[in-house]
Formats: structure tokens, C-alpha cells, sequence
């Protein structure tokens, strides 16, 4: 695929550069705005008993820095599958993912690995927290094989105490409410310090004061110069994002 080099050397794809240009004035971002993930023309089919399932249809999209992007839609219509291969999880059958200038789909599988666990935090609807650790050692398994200068210790117990979990430290995932498990879930996410937080039904299984807990942190995060691309079919958690985009059958469509 053709590309050009833009901005603090991040690749640009050439057929993202219109895409880039309409939505820069469409919100009103300088030229010079850090792109941090960047997805073009992704398409991916899955093959079932019934015939070929296409579940993304030529779908582009960016997400820049400081900026809480959600994607809405009901169930089915691409949005975990969006998010799974933005998160380098899941290969695309054509496209571009650039994230933090890196294209993920060109790195060998070592290579892959070690970029999303330095640059992309995951927030899950299922929290998966290994039941036999207490919350720090929770928050401390994303840290394992990554090389840090940083005292990841010290990193988790501060993302601890910022989740208001001090005084869970020690307990197990079985011994806390679902809205602590998601807490002890968004600290893993965030040990690591990423440019980029992937969240797929963030606040699925949790009540109203837990959701918009959830929420204020990931709209901190971006406020801090995160990047952040939520996916839900919850319409209201638009009120938190910078942009909103609507999904439907693979698509992005109009409200």
C-alpha cells in the first residue's frame, strides 16, 4: 500500500489522508495533532454454516491524542471485532492499523506482542482478573515481560490508591464488588503507562454510580493526553466522548 510520512513521523496511509483532512475540520484539530491510532479501509469475514459473515466493511477511523472516541451500535454489527483487531488481537483480511506511527499488521508476532503491551491498555466487560491473585498482583501481571526502567511496584500501588483500592490490596477478586473488579481491571490497563486504552463494554455489568465511575476515569485519562476508543451499545455513554461514531452491519453509518 502506498504512504506517505506525516507529522512526527507517523506513516499515513494514502487513503487516509482525505479521511484525516475532512475530520480535521470537522472538529476543528490543527494539522499538526498526534494521531494516535489510525485504522484504514479494515475488513474482516468470517466464514460460517450459513455462508461468509462480513464483519467489518471498509471501515477507517482515528483516534488523536487526548481524545475519548466511542462507537456505538447493537450487538453483532463489528464493534468488538473493530476493537480487537485496532488492539493488534484479531488480523484484518485488508487494512491499515497504525498505532503510534507503527503499522501493528507488519511487526512479526514478537515484535506485536511487545508493542501492544507497551503501548495499549485493555478494559474488558468480563474484567478477567485471575482469581488466585489479590488486587496488586492483579494489577502487577501486566508488567510481566516488559522491559521497564520504572519501578512497576510502585507504578501499580499508585494506580491502586488512585482507584480508591488501598484497602483491597490484598484481597482476592472473589472478596470484591463488580465495581471494584472493574477498578482493579482499569489499574492492569493503565500500569503500563499506554499511549492508547482499548475499552469493549466498559461498564457493561455495572450499575449506575459504578458506570460513570468507570467513565470519569477513562475521560481523566484522555484529559491527561491518553487516547481512548470505547466500544458499547450504550448510547449514553456519548455524553463523555469527544466524538461519537455509529456502527451497523460493518459500517459507519449516520445517527
Amino acid at each position: 500500500m502506498d504512504g506517505q510520512t506525516g507529522a512526527e513521523g507517523e506513516i499515513v496511509p494514502s487513503d487516509l489522508r482525505s479521511a484525516r483532512s475532512v475530520n480535521q475540520r470537522a472538529h476543528g484539530r490543527g494539522r499538526n495533532v498526534k494521531m494516535v491510532l489510525s485504522v484504514s479501509n479494515l475488513k474482516k469475514s468470517y466464514s460460517t454454516g450459513d455462508g461468509e459473515v462480513r464483519a467489518l466493511d471498509g471501515v477507517s477511523l482515528e483516534v488523536g491524542k487526548g481524545e475519548l472516541v466511542t462507537v456505538h451500535g447493537p450487538s453483532g454489527c463489528g464493534k468488538t471485532t473493530l476493537l480487537l483487531i485496532c488492539g493488534g488481537l484479531l488480523y484484518p483480511d485488508r487494512g491499515w492499523v497504525i498505532v503510534g506511527g507503527t503499522d501493528l499488521y507488519q511487526l512479526s508476532s514478537d515484535e506485536m506482542a511487545e508493542r501492544r503491551a507497551r503501548t495499549i491498555g485493555f478494559v474488558f466487560q468480563q474484567f478477567y482478573l485471575v482469581p488466585y491473585l489479590n488486587v496488586l498482583e492483579n494489577v502487577l501481571v501486566a508488567t510481566l515481560g516488559v522491559p521497564t526502567s520504572n519501578n512497576p511496584k510502585t507504578r501499580a500501588e499508585r494506580l491502586v490508591d488512585r482507584f480508591g483500592l488501598t484497602g483491597r490490596a490484598h484481597h482476592k477478586p472473589a472478596e470484591l464488588s463488580t465495581g471494584e473488579r472493574q477498578r482493579v481491571a482499569m489499574a492492569r490497563a493503565l500500569v503500563n503507562e499506554p499511549v492508547l486504552l482499548l475499552a469493549d463494554e466498559p461498564t457493561g455489568n455495572l450499575d449506575d454510580e459504578n458506570s460513570e465511575t468507570v467513565l470519569r476515569h477513562l475521560a481523566r485519562f484522555a484529559d491527561e493526553g491518553g487516547s481512548v476508543l470505547l466500544v458499547s451499545h450504550d448510547r449514553r455513554i456519548s455524553v463523555h466522548a469527544h466524538r461519537s461514531c455509529h456502527m451497523r452491519a460493518g459500517r459507519f453509518v449516520e445517527k
